[in-house]
């Protein structure tokens, strides 16, 4: 039996693969010793949608795809004593809980000991007035939807240490997924900046699921990854001197190099020497990464410094609407239609509604970040013979958005010529404001089902 403990990763994001998370499984199982498996489903945005769904119907507002990850793993995990630990509670942990309960229920399960880690919500009374006196005129109370702020691992490992088989949570920090069962397994203690630190970085290697098993890096020619159909998810191995070792799931695709755990290590890493979460302030200026084996990675070297004071809140307010429409044109001079009916758009959208159109032509210039079109305007025209015009444009008030989409429909008929494959589409839009407040304000807590 080892003493070290594994930490699977099921999910990188929300609508991330379903069928990742049992591979994972049976290889904790043939690894044998303790073990978790971590769910991390939250992107920034995500939460906000969440909570709107959740004002929709009470019972909803978490993960949507949580049941479709968890039913094919629940009964290995429960009999294996695999520890549970996800963030697919998102605005509504409670709503989830009870879900899985269900499920276990319905699968013939025991009744597994779920707990819930609160204290990320403030968009009650008490949470809107903390946010308000913080961002002061920043704050439009008439669009304000909701906030949430980042909470730690302590909790986590709290309520693994009480007995917790499943740990749902709302919005913590990502590689505080990971870190909570390792501290629960270890035992240490708040201040052990340089072993949290350790750990926390191994979470951040999990976090984004298959980003570190080559999914991300592959790019054929110059970055080979074979097996991209059946590409493995992560798992760490985790000591006690908050050092690790990255490999995937048993005959599984993709690929654990140097290469692929550098780009993930670097992912998002404002300062490499600062990488702030609710835990500790890791410092990888000296992190050293090193292949011992094919697919099995080890990262150490990582120090720790004293977590910060306060806690990132993210904050939503309504941003009113985004519409879309696309129309394509195909064969000789459709590059030149193409224009045409974006012209078109823009003097008729400018003039009725003052609406300012993002411009793309999709299979000439789409993709670059060229909201003012001066990119496209500098492409000389060629010859291609398959173009997708493509106009997007936000606005606080529903009806310019909806003349957008009937602009679009229009060109069917109005012109230019051999227009075909209209697509319309609108959504509601959240507008984000961050701050960070004094993680006094902010208590987390825990409890069971």
């Amino acid at each position: 039996m080892r003493d070290t403990i594994l930490v699977g990763c099921g999910a990188g994001f929300s609508g991330d693969r379903t069928d990742a998370a049992l591979p994972v499984v049976k290889t904790l199982i043939r690894r044998s010793g303790p073990a978790a498996l971590i769910f991390e489903n939250l992107g920034e945005r995500t939460l906000a949608q969440q909570q709107l769904s959740k004002r929709n119907n009470s019972k909803m507002g978490y993960e949507p795809l949580m049941e479709l990850e968890l039913r094919p793993i629940l009964a290995d995990c429960l009999a294996n004593g695999i520890t549970i630990v996800g963030n697919f509670g998102a605005a509504n942990p409670t709503a989830a809980g009870q879900r899985i309960l269900e499920m276990a229920q319905e699968l013939g399960l025991p009744r597994p000991k779920v707990a819930i880690v609160s204290g990320d919500d403030l968009s009650d009374g008490h949470g809107k007035e903390l946010i308000a006196q913080h961002l002061g005129e920043q704050f439009d109370q008439a669009r304000f939807v909701c906030a949430n702020a980042y909470q730690g691992a302590h909790e986590i490992a709290a309520a693994i240490a009480a007995g917790a088989q499943i740990v749902v949570t709302g919005r913590v920090s990502d590689p505080s997924l990971t870190l909570g069962p390792v501290i629960a397994h270890y035992g240490w203690s708040i201040d052990d900046w340089d072993l949290l630190a350790g750990a926390s970085m191994a979470g951040h290697l999990l976090e984004c699921g298959a980003q570190v098993t080559g999914g991300y890096f592959a790019d054929p020619g110059k970055k080979n990854v074979s097996g991209m159909e059946n590409i493995g998810f992560p798992i760490a191995e985790i000591f006690a001197d908050g050092t690790c070792l990255i490999s995937k799931a048993d005959n599984s695709g993709g690929l654990v190099d140097v290469r692929t755990v550098k780009e993930q290590l670097l992912y998002e890493v404002h300062d490499p020497s600062a990488y702030i979460t609710p835990d500790v302030v890791a410092d990888i200026s000296d992190a050293e990464v090193a292949e011992l084996e094919p697919n099995v990675v080890r990262l150490s070297g990582v120090k720790g410094h004293p977590r910060t004071d306060t806690l990132k809140a993210n904050v939503f307010f309504d941003g009113g609407w985004l519409g879309e429409g696309e129309i394509s044109y195909a064969g000789p001079n459709a590059r030149a239609r193409a224009e045409l009916a974006l012209q078109t758009l823009k003097k008729r959208l400018g003039m009725l509604h003052g609406l300012e159109l993002r411009c793309d032509l999709i299979g000439v210039c789409s993709v670059f970040n060229d909201d003012a079109n001066r990119m496209l305007d500098s492409i000389a025209i060629g010859e291609p013979t398959d173009v997708r015009a493509r106009v997007a444009a936000q606005h606080l008030e529903l009806e310019p958005i909806e003349a957008l989409l009937r602009e679009v429909t229009a060109l069917w008929t109005c012109g230019p010529a051999a227009g075909g494959g209209v697509r319309v589409n609108k959504r509601q839009r959240l507008s984000t404001t961050s701050c960070l407040l004094k993680r006094e304000y902010l208590p987390a807590t825990f409890e069971f089902l």
